[in-house]
């Protein structure tokens, strides 16, 4: 269905994406795309229906064809009836104001009747989960809402082959299975070919026939027959490296399959608690007391109560559209509430001098470019040198911390999405402000990569900083926050010691503590530890 014949992908001036790859994804696979950071993954997908090199630029050599349809021959809007494409930011797609209109955008341009646009809307609305959203302005979803609406656009055009990227990075954990699930069905019922990058593999590496792997240090695609092959520590998800660190016959993929394999482990561990990590907050940094915020009709805040102390990180979690952004938003002062209050360090963050807010209060929203504005990744990070008071090269040190090798002279938009969301996270981290808050902060990012941040973030709250944490990555709040906050419809549902709010919830804990669930042991760390503290 997708061929690649001899394909060599490449910019001016950098390495070769890709060099001299010939691969076949059959009809009815799906192929899960993996790689590190900033691999050139969406640059190969972008080859699929032409969008490189025909938008993005760039050079591509060999032959691209989609069930024989050449891209050297077709544009991109050739494949409108026969690839549906999703990018990492759904947003940049979006033409119409509100979802059904966006739905139907692509079955009005392919000229379908109406019957036809009224019965597919309806289906995907149904499949994605989506029918509550249908009159909804874009404007007033959240991210993962908009992400998966812009899943639904490519749906309904009913595709032969289906190209996405990073699906599931802004999704709830439930709803990112549901919709892995969903595109699964369509698989399986319909043949569809699916081809998929994503970074959490925990989530896709059970719905996948095969994996490539991409390989920045070679140029080369290393495509395994199976899922289990061994990713590398940089792209292993939590069961791997449990299977791997504990020298398990069999890599598991599933929590069934990784609860099998651990009964020995789960018995040696039954009665033993994990190790208090001794959390001792300082004084109030920020709060919010009472506070409702609303978008038009749509509530995003109701009543929310929130003590953000010196030296923790806290994590806000909720299912997407829950808040979670909008609670970020007035605390750092883009977002006056309708009633309540908001204080950060004493003082409504609204009222804030710029100086002062810049000064005191980190945010890395979940649009990060509009952080980025200088001419190379050198010229941003000496900027943010200047503007706090930094010695040369503090920002770039922190940088590549985070991510190493990222190229200096590169234009922030030539970045890759998880490049640039390091580099407005090193801009932001390195002047150490006493209160950071991070919308979405490990979309596009491997897990080596994830590790480096909960290093950083550790670093920030011994040196007295409070950190906020809006995500969907229980791994990484199991990894380094200290309270959880779990919103629903703006409300504050739960609240308290990250490991009894994430070891309470089974459908939304970590892959270990599935695994090991109804003991509260969430991380590979610890479980490997206390086996080897028996075992000595």
């Amino acid at each position: 269905m997708i061929t690649f014949e001899g394909v060599t992908l490449s910019y001016e001036g950098q390495a070769p994406i890709v060099s001299g790859l010939s691969l076949e994804v059959c009809e009815g696979e799906w192929l899960l795309l993996a790689g590190p950071t900033g691999s050139g993954k969406s640059t190969l997908l972008k080859a699929v229906n032409g969008l490189m090199p025909r938008l993005t630029g760039g050079t591509l050599e060999g032959r691209v064809s989609v069930n024989g349809r050449s891209t050297a021959e077709h544009g991109p809007e050739a494949f409108a009836d026969l690839v549906g494409y999703v990018g990492q930011d759904p947003t940049s797609s979006f033409v119409a104001e509100r979802v059904e209109d966006e739905l139907a955008y692509v079955m009005e341009n392919l000229a379908f009747s109406p019957a036809t646009m009224r019965r597919r809307v309806e289906e995907v609305l149904d499949l994605l989960d989506l029918h509550r959203l249908r009159h909804r302005p874009l404007a007033t979803l959240s991210l993962g809402e908009r992400q998966r609406v812009a899943i639904g656009a490519a749906l309904t055009a009913a595709p032969e082959v289906l190209v996405l990227d990073e699906p599931t990075s802004a999704l709830d954990p439930l709803a990112a299975e549901e919709v892995l699930a969903a595109i699964s069905r369509l698989v399986h019922d319909l043949g569809i070919t699916v081809l998929v990058a994503e970074h959490r593999l925990e989530r896709a590496l059970p719905f996948a026939d095969r994996v490539a792997v991409l390989d920045p240090r070679t140029a080369s695609l290393c495509v395994d027959l199976t899922p289990e092959a061994r990713l590398g520590e940089e792209l292993e998800p939590p069961l791997a490296e449990l299977g791997r660190r504990l020298r398990w016959p069999r890599v598991p993929l599933t929590v069934r399959e990784g609860r099998r394999a651990s009964v020995e482990a789960r018995a040696s561990l039954e009665g033993v608690q994990p190790r208090e990590r001794g959390h001792l907050p300082g004084a109030v940094v920020a709060s919010l007391d009472g506070v409702h915020l609303s978008y038009g009709e749509q509530q995003a805040l109701s009543g929310v109560d929130l003590e953000l102390w010196s030296g923790e990180v806290v994590a806000i979690m909720g299912r997407n559209g829950a808040g979670k952004s909008s609670a970020l938003a007035v605390l750092s002062g883009l977002r006056q509430p309708v009633a309540g209050s908001a204080l950060v360090l004493g003082v409504d963050p609204v009222a804030m001098a710029a100086t002062e807010r810049i000064a005191s209060v980190g945010l890395v929203p979940q649009n990060h470019r509009a952080l980025l504005y200088a001419s190379s990744v050198a010229e941003e990070c000496a900027t943010a040198d200047a503007e706090h008071g930094l010695e040369p090269g503090a920002t770039a040190a922190v940088l590549e911390r985070l991510l190493p090798g990222v190229e200096q002279e590169r234009h922030p938009l030539d970045l890759s999405e998880g490049q640039r969301l390091v580099l407005a996270l090193a801009v932001v981290l390195a002047p150490r402000p006493k209160l950071v808050l991070l919308d979405e902060p490990t979309r596009g990012l491997d897990y080596e990569a994830k590790r480096h941040l909960a290093e950083v973030l550790g670093e920030l709250r011994s040196g007295g900083s409070s950190v906020l944490l809006a995500t969907h990555d229980v791994e990484l709040v199991a990894q380094i926050a200290d309270r959880t906050v779990v919103l629903a419809e703006g409300e504050v549902v739960a609240v308290g010691d990250s490991r009894e709010v994430l070891a309470q919830s089974p459908a939304s804990t970590t892959q270990v503590g599935r695994v090991f669930y109804p003991a509260p042991w969430l991380t590979v760390d610890e479980v490997v530890e206390a086996l080897e503290a028996q075992q000595r």
